[in-house]
């Protein structure tokens, strides 16, 4: 009632979404509404919500990713096929994360990790002319700007991690070595980490924050996500992109991995923190074909906040999460005393 300025983010982020559900609906892309209760959570490596379905008199899961389901479709005959809805993972909040998120997943047959990179340049460019009146510079707070126009740079998570340790062999090094050059750049690495992911530390502290600028960071090693196809150099990576913008991640990618044998080899094979689920409805629904395709999710909330130029993601949520008040919840002590 008394902000305007926060009344019209709210009018914006409605007008993304809208124009993003016109924009795949004009490449002949089905939208589509799956489980939110899944018996089993999967497609991402998070913490889910539990609940229990008293029906069915077992626990299910709040779906922490739509991804196994979308998969599913396309192996039965859904050859471009989204879903824009919510997801839940029950883990920290922050500037940039919620438990409770909006995610786009699309899925194309016979495409790659290279069609998904021309599907999310030109959608954002779509959102820069129908939302943002044909605007493709967005002001940053230390006077700066993003430029969505123009060619966005395209450079290998390999190339960003020596670039920013300056460390040509950072690669071929063991792990002590690697902790031990943490140590001078200033980064605090838990020790008991994996190999690949102390890398993955120093990228996510130093690496991600840099790229403000649209960056299409490619080839992240085979260890960070079992549900990719292995680049076919054999150098350990995988076909995807990760789409970064002032300095966080707005967009994943893959080349979907369809080979049922070597899916379910990878997902058996998975360690540390990127463990997910052995889901064995979808490495059946596999083994009965699923074609060749690219997949990307896309966290709304994170456009958003890019596109409106707000400082949190909760300026972009109408009703943000919260600690309620003592006293608050149904069956407190001091709300029974009060019925009472």
């Amino acid at each position: 009632i008394v902000n305007p300025d926060s009344r019209e983010r709210f009018f914006k982020r409605s007008a993304i979404v809208r124009e993003i559900r016109s924009f795949l609906w004009s490449r002949d892309f089905t939208e589509v509404e799956l489980p939110v209760l899944q018996n089993m959570a999967g497609g991402a490596a998070a913490r889910p919500f539990v609940t229990h379905f008293n029906a069915l008199s077992c626990d299910f899961y709040m779906r922490i990713a739509p991804e196994l389901h979308l998969k599913r479709m396309l192996v039965g005959g859904f050859d471009r096929v989204f879903e824009l809805g919510r997801v839940f993972r029950n883990e920290g909040l922050s500037r940039r994360h919620n438990p409770e998120f909006t995610m786009l997943e699309v899925y194309q047959a016979y495409s790659d990790y290279r069609g998904m990179m021309t599907l999310m340049y030109d959608m954002v460019q779509h959102l820069c002319k129908t939302v943002l009146g044909g605007n493709t510079r967005i002001p940053r707070a230390d006077g700066g700007e993003i430029e969505l126009g123009g060619k966005w740079r395209e450079v290998s998570y390999r190339d960003l991690v020596i670039e920013a340790t300056d460390d040509k062999d950072w690669f071929s090094r063991s792990k002590q070595e690697k902790l031990a050059a943490c140590e001078k750049l200033g980064i605090e690495v838990n020790p008991a980490l994996d190999d690949f992911a102390v890398t993955q530390d120093v990228y996510e502290k130093i690496v991600e924050p840099s790229l403000i600028q649209p960056t299409f960071v490619t080839h992240i090693p085979s260890e960070l996500c079992p549900l990719a196809k292995l680049t076919p150099d054999g150098s350990g990576t995988l076909d995807v992109f990760e789409l970064c913008i002032n300095g966080q991640e707005i967009a994943p990618a893959y080349s979907e991995q369809n080979d049922p044998l070597t899916q379910r080899k990878m997902l058996e094979c998975q360690v540390g923190d990127e463990k997910q689920n052995l889901d064995e409805d979808f490495l059946t629904a596999l083994e009965h074909g699923m074609p060749p395709a690219g997949g990307m999710g896309v966290g709304i909330d994170r456009l958003a906040i890019l596109l409106t130029g707000a400082a949190s993601i909760r300026d972009v949520i109408l009703f943000p999460a919260m600690r309620p008040l003592a006293g608050e919840r149904e069956g407190t002590p001091q709300q029974e005393s009060t019925k009472e």
